[in-house]
């Protein structure tokens, strides 16, 4: 069997896409590891439109919910997607279970992962008080000091999941913090927490688990030394583009390069949507308006394929 499209991805953008793939009646596939993208971590989203303040998790199982509602499109869940290759004009995606699927077009909302610091003890204490998930992990640091790195929203939003559990929260931004002001001014009305500006992580130190982080200042080139028992890396995010390197441009940065008009990669046959892309807003709203343009207009090609 040759689908239509096959959808890559379960976050904001590919549910979005494959309700409208289900709706345009196209033979569709949507393969995901799990549901809700970056927004699953989050302890609130306060900015979806139609919801005063929603949980990352209830967020996923709203999509989820959503997606399988309709009728026509398939899903396969718990999946990671191992390789895209061309055949002629057709695309032949292999699934991490030794699935093989064949498609006239495909759209790629595959996101982004974790930012590592790449600073010695990161990899060793991974787990054992490193941590990139606050919702996840932030119960595991009541009464004690924790360090955040990153100085954007997501440095901002960790350290608003360790409010209600550390002890000391130390805010540690490369230079100045840049996350939104509504953040800011949140964490700055509490006491326990310390910001500390122009910090250049350099190790992180401890025996079983994290004792310690070291950071250089940038300005007076002074190395400074915390006693904490976790440090909760949030620098950031890394475009899931890898398998796509051979096939698509991608930008200097690892993101897919795509018509903003229709989400068109520079290869025919393929789209991409969502944070994986160049785009220059990484949010729900916009990852699910991507995902519906793009869908759209694989529909619109494989009309006019015929």
């Amino acid at each position: 069997m040759i689908y239509d499209t096959i959808i890559i991805g379960g976050g904001p953008a590919g549910v979005a896409a494959g309700i409208y793939a289900a709706r345009k009646k196209l033979k569709s596939l949507l393969i995901t590891k799990d549901f809700g993208g970056q927004s699953v971590n989050s302890a609130a989203i306060e900015n979806f439109i139609g919801y005063k303040s929603i949980s990352g998790a209830d967020f996923a199982g709203v999509l989820e919910g959503h997606l399988r509602a309709q009728e026509g499109i398939e899903i396969k869940d718990g999946l990671l997607v191992d390789s895209i290759k061309k055949q002629g004009d057709i695309f032949e995606v292999a699934d991490n279970a030794g699935g093989i699927y064949q498609t006239k077009t495909v759209l790629y909302t595959a996101g982004s992962s974790h930012r590592k610091l790449d600073v010695p003890g990161e990899k060793e204490y991974e787990g054992k008080g490193v941590f990139y998930c606050s919702i996840c992990d932030a119960p595991l640091m009541k009464n004690k000091p924790v360090a955040v790195v990153g100085g954007g929203n997501s440095g901002l939003e960790a350290v608003i999941d360790l409010l209600p559990y550390a002890s000391k929260i130390y805010l540690l931004a490369r230079s100045e913090v840049k996350g939104d002001p509504i953040y800011l001014d949140k964490i700055k009305k509490d006491g326990k927490v310390e910001i500390i500006t122009n910090a250049n992580t350099k190790e992180i130190s401890g025996d079983t688990f994290v004792k310690s982080i070291s950071y250089e200042d940038s300005v007076s080139h002074e190395t400074k030394n915390l006693e904490v028992s976790g440090v909760f890396v949030a620098i950031g995010w890394i475009p899931n583009s890898g398998m796509l390197k051979d096939l698509v441009k991608l930008n200097d940065k690892g993101h897919i390069i795509v018509d903003p008009k229709n989400q068109q990669t520079s290869l025919t046959g393929i789209w991409a949507a969502g944070d994986v892309t160049d785009g220059p807003y990484a949010q729900i709203g916009p990852a699910i308006g991507d995902g519906i343009v793009a869908l759209l207009n694989v529909y619109d090609y494989l009309n006019k394929k015929g």
